[in-house]
């Protein structure tokens, strides 16, 4: 079966409901910490993406029994000291960072060396940003370069509580450090800078011993050490990363509407809603509910007249930063320049994803302005693509795949896009989703 996806033809005005697939990061959340409870943790909505996939491969390699049933994944969680393994184990995150750096925080007492690797892409990211914490609690790391994957953990049975001053926002790094806290005798502290706080609220609502102050640029986290954690039996919501890609195409869609139910609209996550309403997008919330600490509704899209181009508030970048590539096809469709600053950290993901943003709108026709961290988009309401465009060696990063689908079905012209295999990542339905709307 062919890896190339073709797209000829721009997608008709529509006017649909639609669910996209389970969240991603509390997908391998849930499934980490479901391996340290106690009894028998069940998930409805798990994304069965490779990333989780992994995940759950992991925790069975650490001596987990999972199962799926009826629609369900159940993990038989053995409390936290419950794994057993035997020596020299490896294990695989393959593409996923949030995987890679959660588990060392997990391991950081494990009794034997671990060896982890993971695919060419998440090999070529920095795992000294989650290294150098954890050495200060007592594990020992040696790595690639001194830098990368693959990479041996030395646990320590003997853990110290840490102050960790995070110099750069990342909700991967901070989970691990909270991770190795709940195995530490006495109190560790995280000067965090604002992301993602899913781990933080999953610890809320097991009851488990975190406090959390929000400062204005930073958050103050204590965690101690845990005892015990419950079961925790979870219907995932759908995933705002994923559903961005449809809010877009329905902004890029003239006449078209839209409602994604169930979505999870965690603050820390909608800074993609917030850009793209400043843009002029028309979006809604409703039906909004508090699930397991989690905010959850259903989101109304509708295609604008015109779009607003944006001098991009850096505040909003670490609750956008991966959906920063589909936020660059509204602004090429805006009557002004766009500029986005200091996202640099683009081109630490999959693959260097600034880099190609900026390709993808200049083969389209569109004029830009790069450098390391920033992009000025030079935008045109009256766009029409009429060539052949080729997008491939992408290191099979999913987004630079779903972000050029939807260039295609909203530009035009001809476009060739190789490894379609990549959504599996992320995304597995992607394209099923995509062809419910061509309908």
């Amino acid at each position: 079966m062919s890896n190339l996806l073709v797209i000829r033809n721009k997608i008709k005005p529509f006017n649909k409901t639609i669910d996209v697939s389970g969240d991603k990061s509390i997908s391998i959340r849930w499934v980490l910490m479901s391996s340290l409870a106690n009894g028998i943790s069940k998930a409805k909505n798990l994304l069965l993406s490779e990333d989780v996939l992994a995940a759950i491969n992991v925790i069975k390699k650490l001596g987990i029994q999972t199962k799926f049933k009826n629609k369900e994944c159940w993990i038989y969680g053995k409390g936290l000291n419950g794994y057993n393994y035997k020596k020299k184990l490896l294990l695989d995150a393959k593409n996923s960072g949030t995987l890679g750096r959660l588990l060392l925080g997990l391991i950081v007492n494990t009794p034997y060396p671990i060896k982890l690797i993971g695919d060419r892409s998440l090999s070529k990211r920095d795992f000294t940003r989650i290294s150098n914490p954890l050495t200060k609690f007592g594990a020992k790391f040696k790595l690639k370069n001194n830098k990368n994957l693959p990479l041996k953990i030395y646990g320590s049975k003997n853990l110290k509580p840490i102050y960790y001053n995070e110099k750069k926002g990342s909700a991967q790094c901070k989970s691990a450090v909270i991770l190795a806290g709940i195995r530490t005798d006495g109190v560790t502290i995280i000067k965090a800078k604002k992301s993602r706080n899913h781990t933080e609220l999953l610890l809320k609502y097991l009851n488990l011993p975190i406090k959390i102050k929000s400062k204005k640029n930073y958050d103050l986290i204590e965690i101690k050490k845990v005892n015990r954690i419950k079961k925790i039996n979870y219907i995932i919501p759908s995933d705002i990363s994923s559903s961005a890609f449809f809010i877009v195409l329905t902004a890029l869609t003239k006449n078209a509407k839209l409602v994604i139910k169930n979505v999870n609209i965690n603050s820390s996550r909608t800074g993609v809603i917030t850009i793209l309403k400043m843009m002029g997008v028309t979006i809604k919330f409703q039906n909004i509910k508090i699930y397991k600490g989690e905010k959850v509704a259903d989101i109304k899209i509708e295609s604008p007249k015109f779009f607003k181009p944006i001098n991009c508030p850096t505040k909003y970048n670490s609750s956008a930063i991966d959906e920063f590539l589909i936020i660059f096809l509204v602004a090429a469709k805006a009557k002004g320049i766009s500029v986005f600053r200091d996202i640099a950290e683009l081109n630490q993901k999959e693959s260097p994803r600034l880099v190609w943003g900026n390709k993808i709108l200049n083969s389209m026709g569109i004029k830009t302005k790069l450098t390391k961290n920033s992009i000025k988009i030079y935008g045109n309401p009256n766009i029409r693509v009429e060539k052949k465009i080729i997008i491939n060696n992408f290191l099979k990063d999913h987004r630079v795949f779903m972000t050029s689908v939807i260039a295609g079905l909203t530009f035009g012209g001809k476009w060739e896009i190789n490894d379609k295999d990549s959504i599996r990542t992320s995304f597995p339905n992607f394209l099923k989703i995509i062809n419910r709307l061509k309908k």
